[in-house]
């Protein structure tokens, strides 16, 4: 799960030099992911794990890392 998530973020929505060093608990809303990537993101992630992420849990904690992520997509599927 990580790994397609670090694809499509790097890729499509934080462009970092070196995406290998960043660590699953780093900052992504610092590495520069904004509210129109974070809305790409979860586009993504309803549409790759056919799940539903409510509005009302889009808050900085739910998409600060990967770590945040996984934990938030696990609690939808």
């Amino acid at each position: 799960m990580k790994k397609k998530l670090r694809e499509f973020i790097f890729e499509e929505l934080v462009f970092i030099a070196e995406p290998k060093k960043f660590s699953d608990d780093d900052d992504l809303l610092e590495a520069g992911l904004d509210s129109m990537g974070i809305m790409r993101l979860i586009m993504f992630i309803e549409d790759n794990y056919n799940i539903t992420l409510p509005d009302t849990e889009i808050e900085p904690d739910n998409v600060q890392s990967f770590n945040a992520l996984e934990q938030w997509i696990l609690k939808h599927k």
